[in-house]
C-alpha cells in the first residue's frame, strides 16, 4: 500500500522548499510566514473575503476575453475557488502575518496559491500540480499586488463601514427614545463644570442623537471616497501586461459583484502611487471616536457617585466594580467605549504617517493602512452595539435627585430672568448659597414670586422652549425690560 507523501516540494526564485502536503498555501507563503512573525495575528477576514471577490471578478474578466478556453473545467474550478474565499470559507488558509514587507505581496500569494490549491482539489489534482493550474500565471494573471490589495482593501472597508452605519444607526435610535422617556425631567444644565441653566435630561439625550446622526451621515463621505478603485493599473497604474479590456471590463465586473458603486480611478498611476484617501477616511472615523468619548465620558459625569457625585442617571449594572470595596459598581460599558475610541484615535495617526511615508509610484505601507484602518472600523462598530444595548437602552434616571438639584442650584436663577432684573436675581442667588435653603425657597420666601409661579418659569416646558413667549402658563403676563430694572 503506497503511503501518500507528507510533504511536496515547490520552487520560487530562491530555490526549492519542502511544504506540507496537506495545506492549501505554496512556497511564497510559507517564506512569508518564516520572514514576519510580527503581529503574531493574521490579515483582516474582511480583507480575505474581499480579495476572493476581486479574485474572481478578474479570473470571470479573463474568461470572458478568451482565457482558459480550451480548458474550461479550469475556469470553473478556479471561479468556484474565489466564489469559496468570497464567502469566508477559506479564510483560514490565509496565514501570512498581518503586517508584512513587501506592500501586500505576501497576502496577495497566499491569496493566489491557496486559490490554485483549492482549483486543483476540485479537479481532483494534488495539491502543487501547478502545471495545471499556476498561482502566477492563472490567478495572478493580468494583475499585479499593487492594484488587486488596495482594491480588496476598499472593498473590504466599504462592506465594514455598512455594518459600523447600522450600529450607528441602532445607537442613534436608542438616544432619541431614551430623549422621550426623560423628555419631563428637569435637571441642571452645566457648563465648565460648573452649574449653568436648567435643561431637561430628554435634551441632553437628543443632543448626543444628533450628534451621533451627524456621524452616520460622515460614512456616506466615507464611501464616496473609497468606491474609486485602481484595478487594472498593474504595477504602478500603466495596464503593464493587461489587455486594455481588461482594464475596463474587470472594474464592471466586479461592481457587479459585489453590488457596491466602484468606479477606475480617472489616473490610474496617481491612484496606485496615493493613499490619502485613507487618511481622510481615517479622519472621518476619528470624528466618530471622539463623540463616542464625549458621551461616554457624560454618562460617567451624570451617574458620578451615586451618592456623592452627580447621581442623575443609572447605568445599567453590570458587574462588580471592586474586589475591595463593597458595594460599588462601575461605569464599565462607558470606559470600554472611551477605550476603543482612543485606539481609533492612534490608529488614525499611524494610518496618516504610514500614507505619508509611500514613495514615487507605490505606498509599501498598505498592510499597515489596512490592519489599522479594518481595526477601527470594527471597533467603532463594536463599541456602538455595546454602548447601545448595554447602557444606554438601560438607563434610568433618579428624578428625585434630578429635581433637588435644580431647585437648590443656582442654575434655576436664569430661568427667572422673564420676571425678575438681573441685579435682583443676582441677590437672590448670593442669599441662597450663603443660607443653604436654595433659589426656590429664597425666591418664594422673598416674596417676589409663589411657587406656581417658579414652577411655571422652571418646568421641564419653559425651560426647553426656544425663547420667552409673552405669557407665560401658570404666571401673570410677563413684564417687560423696562419693568424688570425698576426697583
Amino acid at each position: 500500500m503506497r503511503v501518500p507523501p507528507t510533504v511536496r516540494i515547490e520552487r520560487d526564485l530562491l530555490g526549492e522548499r519542502e511544504v506540507p502536503a496537506e495545506v492549501l498555501y505554496g512556497i511564497h507563503t510559507l517564506r512569508a510566514v518564516e520572514n514576519f512573525p510580527l503581529a503574531q495575528r493574521g490579515v483582516h477576514p474582511e480583507l480575505v473575503r474581499a480579495y476572493g471577490t476581486v479574485k474572481l471578478a478578474c479570473a470571470r474578466t479573463n474568461r470572458e476575453l478568451g482565457w482558459w478556453r480550451d480548458d474550461p473545467a479550469k475556469g470553473d474550478a478556479i471561479e468556484q475557488a474565489a466564489a469559496d474565499m468570497a464567502a469566508g470559507q477559506l479564510t483560514c488558509h490565509v496565514v501570512v502575518d498581518a503586517l508584512q514587507g513587501g506592500a501586500g505581496t505576501s497576502t496577495n500569494m497566499n491569496v493566489n496559491e491557496v486559490l490554485a490549491n483549492r482549483a486543483l482539489e476540485l479537479l481532483g489534482l494534488p495539491h502543487g500540480s501547478y502545471e495545471r493550474v499556476s498561482p502566477l500565471d492563472d490567478l495572478n494573471l493580468h494583475q499585479s499586488t499593487n492594484d488587486t490589495y488596495p482594491t480588496a482593501l476598499r472593498v473590504a472597508a466599504i462592506r465594514s463601514l455598512r455594518e459600523l452605519e447600522k450600529q450607528i444607526v441602532a445607537l442613534q435610535e436608542a438616544f432619541q427614545e431614551t430623549e422621550k422617556r426623560f423628555a419631563h425631567v428637569v435637571k441642571v444644565g452645566r457648563t465648565e463644570l460648573q452649574d449653568a441653566v436648567l435643561i431637561t435630561l430628554g435634551r441632553e439625550m437628543g443632543a448626543y442623537a444628533e450628534a451621533v446622526a451627524r456621524d452616520r451621515w460622515r460614512l456616506y463621505k466615507c464611501e464616496e471616497r473609497l468606491r474609486v478603485i485602481n484595478l487594472g493599473g498593474t504595477a504602478i497604474g500603466t495596464g503593464l501586461a493587461a489587455p486594455r479590456e481588461y482594464i475596463f471590463r474587470s472594474v464592471e465586473i466586479l461592481r457587479e459583484l459585489t453590488g457596491l458603486g466602484l468606479a477606475q480611478a480617472a489616473n490610474l498611476v496617481e491612484a496606485t502611487q496615493n493613499a490619502d484617501t485613507f487618511v481622510e477616511v481615517s479622519g472621518l472615523l476619528k470624528a466618530h471616536a471622539s463623540s463616542l468619548w464625549k458621551i461616554s465620558s457624560d454618562l460617567r459625569l451624570l451617574s458620578s457617585g451615586p451618592e456623592a457625585g452627580f447621581g442623575e442617571v443609572r447605568l445599567p449594572a453590570l458587574q462588580a466594580g471592586s474586589s475591595i470595596m463593597p458595594g460599588k459598581v462601575n461605569p464599565v460599558i462607558p470606559e470600554a467605549v472611551t477605550q476603543a475610541a482612543l485606539q481609533v484615535y492612534g490608529h488614525d495617526m499611524v494610518i496618516g504617517m504610514a500614507c505619508a511615508a509611500g514613495s514615487l509610484e507605490l505606498n509599501p505601507f498598505l498592510p499597515l493602512v489596512a490592519d489599522c484602518l479594518l481595526d477601527a472600523i470594527d471597533l467603532l462598530a463594536r463599541a456602538c452595539r455595546m454602548l447601545n444595548q448595554s447602557c444606554v437602552r438601560g438607563l434610568e434616571t433618579n428624578e428625585e435627585r434630578c429635581r433637588l438639584l435644580a431647585q437648590s442650584s443656582t442654575a434655576a436663577a436664569t430661568a427667572l430672568l422673564p420676571r425678575l432684573p438681573y441685579a435682583t436675581i443676582c441677590e437672590l442667588a448670593s442669599r441662597a448659597r450663603s443660607s443653604g435653603r436654595g433659589i426656590r425657597s429664597e425666591v418664594i420666601q422673598s416674596g417676589l414670586l409663589n411657587g406656581a409661579e417658579f414652577d411655571a418659569l422652571t418646568s421641564s416646558e419653559a425651560v426647553c422652549r426656544l425663547g420667552t413667549p409673552a405669557k407665560l402658563p401658570g404666571c401673570p403676563a410677563s413684564t417687560t425690560a423696562e419693568e424688570r430694572r425698576r426697583p
